[in-house]
């Protein structure tokens, strides 16, 4: 079978969409230019003409409500939000409208949009265009969150989303564009709510989504090098989430490590962790471990950078530390996040306005002074 990038994979689906229903139609910021959206829509304007992909002013919140009525009145829009982060500025149609519509009528009316969301983070962007708000969304009814990590997935999720009858945030990730894999070249789709196990395995857990799932299977092939056989399942969907087949997984091995590349508090990871506690706690060996973000908003410097995101060697010190000292976890030293050049100090600690780490000349003043 043929392999296509992750960006390439998202542009085939919304160019299959465009040329089987002419009920489809994009709009957003940057349609018609690769510096907001890479390859993802390269040359659809050209190719199906600038009525129906609507390069739009910057009003996020007019063009997410535009849509948004489009759906309501029987279109099928795909909004695309080059940055996640500014689509906070369309929360009120989003939110109070789209997601309410269906309810408040009985389900006599639909809204079926795909709101498109890009995390576009790194490359010193700073705190204000480095955010992944997936967890936001996943807590409103009335809407399903998709979180594709692979080529198929990206072709495949969209589709199925565009065919739906509720409204999706579908969201992809800038890292995994250049990504590559193998995909059909006819329409499919990948079902909606329903996660894939991507490597079997019988001590460990690892659930993972969109960039975060990429780091995670790296990791799993290490650690198997290190004679731990992880079962990483990646989720796709996080709204609905597959909670059959992750219970499945940890009743198997009786441990769970779930990584999810957004701040930890009130996070998606955060959910999964105590649903699986609440529903399969009698088959668990130990604790439940996030690999997460520290909740801080994100570094411009790139050393910084380093720092704060996940990395396959952070997921590997989790996964050992839940296999092989599971006693220890919850205590004061394993919540700290180490990394080489300190320690990512969490907020009631570091106090406002201070520094993102410490390093061991700082721990060890901080130290002598409580003596």
């Amino acid at each position: 079978m043929r392999r296509i990038s992750y960006a390439q994979a998202i542009c085939e689906a919304h160019a299959q969409l465009l040329e089987t229903d002419n009920r489809v139609f994009l709009i957003g910021q940057g349609l018609w230019s690769p510096w907001y959206a890479g390859t993802s829509l390269k040359d659809l304007d050209k190719r199906f003409g600038r009525d129906r992909v609507l390069d739009s002013p910057i009003s996020e919140n007019a063009v997410t409500g535009a849509a948004i009525g489009a759906a309501m009145a029987g279109m099928r829009p795909i909004v695309f939000h080059p940055r996640m982060d500014f689509m906070l500025l369309a929360m009120d149609p989003i939110i109070n409208q789209a997601a309410n519509w269906s309810y408040l009528f009985r389900g006599q009316v639909s809204v079926p949009v795909v709101i498109r969301a890009a995390i576009n983070r790194g490359g010193e962007q700073g705190a204000q265009h480095s955010q992944a708000l997936h967890a936001f969304f996943m807590h409103v009814p009335g809407m399903k969150v998709v979180v594709p990590s692979t080529p198929y997935d990206a072709k495949g999720l969209l589709i199925a989303a565009a065919r739906d009858e509720n409204p999706i945030i579908y969201i992809d990730d800038r890292w995994l564009y250049d990504r590559e894999g193998e995909v059909p070249e006819e329409m499919y789709e990948v079902p909606l709510g329903r996660g894939v196990i991507r490597r079997e395995g019988r001590d460990v857990t690892v659930v993972a989504w969109s960039y975060a799932a990429y780091l995670a299977e790296n990791a799993c092939e290490q650690l198997a090098q290190r004679g731990i056989e992880a079962e990483l399942i990646d989720l796709r969907s996080l709204k609905p989430w597959d909670r059959e087949l992750v219970g499945d997984s940890v009743r198997k091995t009786g441990r769970l490590v779930v990584v999810d590349g957004a701040w930890r508090t009130c996070g998606a990871a955060a959910e999964i962790a105590a649903q699986v506690s609440e529903t399969a706690f009698r088959w668990l060996k130990g604790p439940v471990v996030r690999v997460t973000l520290p909740d801080l908003p994100a570094p411009t410097s790139r050393s910084l950078e380093q720092a704060y995101y996940l990395t396959p060697e952070k997921i590997i010190q989790a996964v050992e530390r839940v296999v092989y000292d599971s006693d220890r976890i919850g205590t004061t030293e394993t919540e700290s996040a180490i990394c080489e050049s300190g320690e990512i100090v969490p907020d009631a600690e570091r106090g406002v306005g201070s520094g993102l780490l410490r390093g061991d000349e700082q721990r060890r003043f901080d130290r002598s002074k409580a003596a």
